[in-house]
């Protein structure tokens, strides 16, 4: 097997297929393992969030005021030196779990000379032919860079670009509030930059429970963020003082000193030759799959970002299992269909499940059950105002359809919900259980009584 690209569905396909006896290659362009995932996607912005909200002493705000800090003056490098660190040692960790399974890594730009072969050319312009039975394709993403916005990379730039900063900025615009948008956006306001957030359409992460968007909105205009929705952007333009001028069709305009294009993804595909091999890439650059992530070609696989959504490194590695393992003969067991969205913005969000909408939509009798952090012992604790748990619960047999979360700790929280929904459980298992005090995951408890008391 042939896997292109060292992301978490690459590497996740790589290790499967020679855990089940086969040889492996692993193809990355780039000297460095990981992918998008380790240098410029969930690692860098998850490691740039955690360390933002140490050095301004985000999670104390609530008893010291919100002009406590634990570095007075916080600079860019503060920002990249635990980036550096934390990179290096996911990678270290990616190349020992390659070596360990006996997977071979090859470092170039590959593509295809037919659908079996591969043409590799590293960066001293040396090639070799590889080929193999089957292929997997996890090349994952690039950003989409608008053909009419000037992108300079220093102070136009695009969501890669943001882990090249030179300063902090104090004023900045993000176009587009999309989950990279609206992370970027929370994250540079907890360093008390003024964030004006733009997007054509008139709400934000319409794929969430409605009474949690209202939540997060709410938090985001208590500090500060202007929120510029239903407005198309006109021209990005950069003054001859430096600072970046964002015109929007309404007539409106906001001079900053960053601005930064969260314009969605595509896929990194357009150096395959897909061609060759008998493929086509839609206007995105992703590629279609079956239910066992098969493309076009029944022996070329296709995982992670490049195949479109959910696009998250969990999904992603599981797809690589998947892959891997049909490829190899053997039935992939599991519930990948049962996955969690965490959005690592301050604060947090992570859902699991059905949304009210979504219930509605399919004539699904539901009840729901609130609980806010602020109820919780463990919530005054650390003094968060900010943070509320949903729990849906069907009405006639009142197992748990979903959960819907804001507020730290979310994407930790949110597998108490999915393990429960896994094994069927539902409002008994809540009101039942014992759980550790005081925590926030006391929240669930709270929420399955709230519901209990609204179905009577």
């Amino acid at each position: 097997m042939l896997v292109i690209g060292s992301g978490p569905g690459g590497q996740r396909a790589a290790i499967q297929a020679a855990k089940l006896g086969r040889r492996v290659a692993i193809i990355e362009r780039q000297e460095i393992l990981g992918g998008v995932t380790a240098h410029t996607g969930t690692i860098p912005s998850k490691t740039l969030r955690e360390t933002v909200l140490y050095l301004c002493g985000w999670r104390e705000k609530g008893f010291y005021g919100r002009s406590y800090r634990v570095k007075a003056e916080i600079t860019a490098d503060d920002l990249m030196q635990r980036l550096r660190s934390t990179i290096h040692q996911q990678i270290e960790i990616i190349r020992h779990q390659l070596t360990r399974n006996g997977v071979s890594v090859v470092t170039g730009a590959a593509a295809f000379v037919d659908p079996h072969t591969l043409r590799v050319v590293d960066q001293a312009g040396h090639e070799q032919l590889l080929r193999a039975g089957h292929l997997v394709i996890a090349t994952g993403t690039v950003p989409h860079r608008p053909a009419e916005i000037p992108f300079d990379d220093v102070t136009i730039i695009d969501s890669d670009g943001i882990l090249g900063i030179r300063a902090i900025p104090r004023t900045m615009t993000v176009i587009g509030a999309g989950v990279i948008g609206v992370e970027y956006a929370t994250i540079f306001s907890a360093l008390d930059t003024r964030i004006t957030l733009i997007d054509n359409r008139n709400t934000i992460l319409d794929f969430v429970d409605g009474d949690i968007v209202d939540s997060f909105r709410h938090d985001l205009q208590d500090r500060g963020i202007a929120l510029r929705l239903g407005e198309e952007v006109a021209a990005v333009e950069k003054r001859a003082d430096g600072r970046v001028v964002t015109r929007m069709k309404s007539g409106r305009h906001v001079v900053t000193d960053l601005v930064m294009v969260a314009a969605g993804r595509v896929g990194a595909t357009a150096g395959l030759d897909l061609a060759r091999a008998g493929l086509v890439a839609d206007a995105r650059g992703r590629l279609t799959v079956d239910e066992h992530l098969r493309s076009t070609q029944p022996h070329i696989y296709a995982v992670g970002d490049v195949i479109g959504f959910p696009a998250l490194a969990s999904t992603s590695a599981e797809q690589g299992r998947k892959a891997a393992c049909h490829a190899c003969g053997v039935e992939a067991s599991g519930a990948a269909e049962l996955f969690p969205f965490g959005i690592y913005a301050v604060p947090e969000i992570s859902i699991v499940g059905r949304t009210e909408r979504e219930l509605r939509d399919r004539g699904i009798a539901y009840e729901t059950g609130v609980a806010r952090f602020r109820e919780t012992a463990r919530g005054q604790i650390q003094g968060g105002n900010e943070g509320l748990l949903k729990l849906i619960f069907g009405l006639e047999d009142h197992r748990l359809l979903g959960v819907h979360i804001v507020g730290e700790g979310a994407t930790e929280l949110i597998h108490i919900g999915q393990a429960v929904m896994a094994h069927s459980g539902g409002l008994d298992y809540f009101i039942n259980s014992v759980f550790n005090y005081p925590t926030l995951a006391e929240a669930y408890k709270t929420a399955a009584l709230d519901a209990w008391n609204r179905i009577g």
